[in-house]
């Protein structure tokens, strides 16, 4: 007998021993899928934007604006995929703000940004003081996965001695692979204050500028050359940095009456924190469940982010397991630790959740399939659906995709229509073999032939009707483009495991041996019964027909008025409760 690609399909693979290999196979890269895609919270998305810092020493906000700000918006607005620029104007600073296009990849929006500013470099009025440009890039992987804070009972540890402590803790989680960003927030700065008194300065006959210089000139160090002796090379440095507080009130800024006049004899010399740049405290909320309760204490928090395309939830346990091991060394026993982020905790929660509920969606099928065809037409279709989920998780992995909230959505999404193929495919091997007969060998091929066409045509349609929103531009096309992608090539690989894949269970699960024809069951006669009023060609039949689309329509009306009476309320994404 001839048959179409479907039914050569089936006829091949029904009976091959490769078969079971390929099986083996998509179960194995769905293990090792699992194992290696990162978990996080969110798809990654391409959000690059970055601030450019121009200093202009000595100028007001006015002049900043017309010398640096505006001429740089009208160069970096020439940028190709730039979306928009944006300017702070400070007495002294601009800050100009490029926002790309989402989907932008941070190296080349951080090049061709690097090589507009340098091409462009002589609207810079570098004769008034201007800078050297600064750019300093920032994206998605930008915010921070944990965030610790720390604070104290002591009232004798504010927030900067408590950002000592953090400081410590910096040194060490920096030293965690992966690890992007780790800066703490809070807590002031550690400076020297140098306060002039203008009467010794005119005593001694100096002036702010005298100061000025010999600090400069005393916190330098020069390239003095290279001294070749015994065939190695030695490079010699002259001058020296203040070290401390003594070497800068013992700097001699100049000499009066044959006596060196020491920066201690003009001023005042202040070791001392400075004013603090943001402030941060910490409370005890209805959630709090720490031993101890703080009520606005002055704390200090770490914040740590992760390279893109790692795994948060690895990378979040070894800062947390880093930062209670250090504990014992550079914590004092009365500074506390709190963790008051950790998007790896919730990431993995969320991964785990939707596994688990992937899990359900297959057993509910089979459940379905149990009821109206059998028990082993159920671990068939059960079987082929697991076989398919798993080569779907590692091409999805293979693609780029994360295990996020919205690339597992996808799968679940897609249960729906993946098992479709796999039962149609067993729905009608099961028909033919109800009619007896005929060996398995003979009735598989035949089956499939009949419906593979239609379930080929279907898959492609399904398709079809998906990647429309692969190509949403903006931000939200992006961050949905793991469901119409997942989604599709789940719907391919469901159609090759149903043609392939399905006729070996079939075979292995029912049996190749000559089955006869079944008479009508239970569920076959239920069945029959509850459709037999709609099918009378009556009158009364005719009015059945009629009741029932009149309850789908007013059905139908029902849900609709769910959105205008505000019982269902849309939008884009679910509310994160992280509390």
């Amino acid at each position: 007998m001839k048959y179409s690609l479907s039914g050569k399909l089936a006829n091949k693979f029904q009976a091959s021993p490769i078969t079971p290999l390929i099986a083996l196979v998509a179960v194995l890269l769905g293990v090792f899928a699992i194992m290696v895609t990162p978990r996080e919270e969110e798809p990654q998305i391409d959000v690059t934007f970055a601030n450019v810092y121009i200093a202009l020493p000595g100028a007001s906000a006015k002049e900043v604006e017309n010398l640096i700000a505006i001429p740089a918006e009208q160069v970096l607005d020439s940028i190709a995929k730039v979306k928009h620029v944006y300017s702070v104007s400070r007495p002294g600073l601009a800050i100009v703000s490029v926002q790309f296009k989402v989907g932008v990849k941070r190296k080349d929006a951080i090049v061709s940004l690097y090589n507009e500013i340098q091409s462009n470099a002589d609207w810079l009025p570098r004769t008034l003081g201007a800078s050297q440009p600064l750019i300093k890039p920032m994206g998605i992987d930008d915010v921070p996965i944990v965030t610790t804070t720390l604070w104290s009972e002591n009232q004798q540890k504010g927030s900067y001695e408590l950002q000592q402590v953090a400081h410590a803790i910096e040194a060490e989680i920096k030293r965690i692979p992966n690890t992007r960003i780790v800066k703490t927030t809070g807590g002031p700065q550690h400076v020297v204050h140098i306060i002039l008194n203008p009467e010794d300065l005119s005593a001694y006959n100096l002036d702010f500028n005298t100061i000025q210089n010999a600090l400069q000139m005393s916190n330098m160090v020069t390239h003095a050359g290279t001294v070749v002796e015994d065939n190695q090379a030695k490079v010699v440095d002259a001058g020296q940095l203040l070290a401390n507080v003594d070497d800068i009130k013992n700097l001699v800024v100049s000499v009066n009456n044959g006596q060196p006049v020491y920066l201690t004899d003009v001023a005042e010399i202040k070791d001392m924190p400075d004013s603090p740049d943001n402030y941060v405290w910490i409370t005890a909320g209805n959630a709090w469940n720490g031993a101890k309760h703080p009520d606005f204490s002055p704390a200090v928090t770490i914040a740590v982010g992760k390279k893109a395309g790692s795994n948060a939830v690895d990378i979040a346990d070894a800062v947390i397991k880093a930062t209670e091991q250090l504990k014992a060394s550079h914590i004092p026993s009365d500074v506390h630790v709190e963790i008051t982020r950790n998007y790896g905790k919730t990431a993995d929660a969320k991964a785990k959740k939707l596994m688990t509920k992937l899990v359900f969606a297959t057993a509910s099928v089979v459940f379905l399939i149990i009821l109206f065809l059998g028990w082993k037409e159920a671990i068939v279709v059960g079987l082929a659906v697991s076989i398919t989920l798993a080569v779907t998780l590692f091409a999805s992995w293979a693609y780029g995709f994360t295990l996020n909230r919205v690339s597992l959505f996808a799968l679940i999404f897609s249960i729906g229509i993946l098992v479709d193929d796999a039962v149609v495919i067993v729905e009608n091997i099961h028909r033919h073999l109800s009619k007896g007969g005929k060996k398995l060998t003979e009735i598989i091929p035949k089956a499939v032939d009949e419906v593979g066409g239609p379930t080929i045509l279907a898959t492609f349609t399904v398709i079809a009707a998906l990647m429309p929103m692969a190509f949403v531009t903006g931000l939200m096309g992006p961050y949905m483009s793991p469901i119409p992608i997942n989604a599709s090539m789940g719907m391919l690989l469901s159609l090759i495991i149903a043609l392939v894949v399905t006729p070996w269970l079939f075979r292995t699960i029912i049996g190749n041996k000559v089955h006869h024809a079944e008479s009508k069951n239970s569920k076959k006669r239920f069945f029959d019964k509850l459709m037999q009023p709609f099918l009378y060609s009556n009158k009364k039949g005719k009015i059945n027909r009629y009741l029932l689309i009149g309850s789908i329509i007013f059905m139908l009306f029902l849900a609709i008025l769910l959105v205008p009476s505000q019982q269902v309320i849309l939008k884009m994404l679910p509310f994160d409760n992280k509390s």
